[in-house]
């Protein structure tokens, strides 16, 4: 037993105890507790440790969405975003999934096209193994790589960026080389969107993380995402900007 599974394991042993105080009670000492570490003569430093605190609630509320969806995100299906991917592909297109993880979108693609051929990509075993053993398409196949250092051998009609992008330091050499070693005309791209809350520019302004994820190199303004697309030889054919996110549909300009 890893130290994660300890540590949720006591949670749910001390829940119990916790429990026994009526809701109402509950709340109004959580309630408390947060006021009281809000208050601070510079109202920017309490602002930062509640906007703190509300990022480890948020890592609560995906452990038990992921719970609740028997280790299925259920955002994956509450916000229907793999129909953008699976509505914007030809019937018959090569895609290459970059950075698949578990290949949630990936095996939609080739459940909803049979005739088409698609691949994952990931350069992480784990997500891999549970890619493979939760996906059976004929037509889909998972393969361990780093994008930023080679690509299977196409050619590839159509390259799916979901949640990949903010990752990489150098996006827009990220995406030229892409374009070039893969062949591909499309590229379907899903970020996240900096302007999706007033608190982004709230925690920017009094210096605290404003990430929704360490690992993210940023999060995009429609207008960055724009000008690095662009940069990288891309032509914006469709954007959208549900559920605080950046969804957008491009082509490569040809070479002049």
């Amino acid at each position: 037993m890893n130290t994660r599974s300890i540590l949720l394991a006591l949670a749910n042993a001390l829940a119990w105890l916790w429990r026994l105080f009526p809701q109402s009670w509950r709340r109004g000492i959580i309630m408390g507790l947060l006021v009281l570490e809000s208050r601070d003569k510079d109202p920017g430093a309490g602002l930062k440790r509640l906007f703190t605190i509300r990022d480890r609630l948020d890592l609560v509320v995906n452990e038990r969405a992921m719970v609740l969806g028997h280790g299925f995100h259920p955002k994956h299906r509450l916000t229907n975003y793999h129909r953008f991917f699976v509505d914007r592909l030809a019937p018959d297109a090569r895609v290459l999934d970059i950075g698949c993880g578990v290949g949630a979108v990936a095996g939609s693609i080739a459940d909803a096209h049979p005739r088409s051929t698609v691949v994952g990509l990931d350069y992480d075993e784990k997500n891999l193994k549970q890619a493979r053993s939760m996906n059976d398409a004929n037509n889909l196949n998972f393969v361990f790589g780093d994008a930023t250092k080679e690509v299977p051998d196409g050619p590839w009609d159509a390259v799916v960026l979901s949640n990949v992008l903010e990752h990489i330091d150098d996006r827009i050499g990220f995406l030229k080389a892409i374009a070039e070693r893969t062949g591909a005309r499309q590229f379907l791209i899903r970020v996240p969107h900096f302007e999706r809350d007033w608190q982004m520019a709230m925690r920017r302004e009094i210096g605290s993380y404003y990430y929704s994820d360490p690992d993210h190199k940023i999060e995009h303004t429609l207008q960055e995402f724009k000008a690095e697309t662009t940069a990288a030889g891309l032509t914006i054919r469709e954007l959208l900007t549900p559920w605080g996110e950046i969804w957008a549909d491009l082509e490569v300009r040809p070479s002049p």
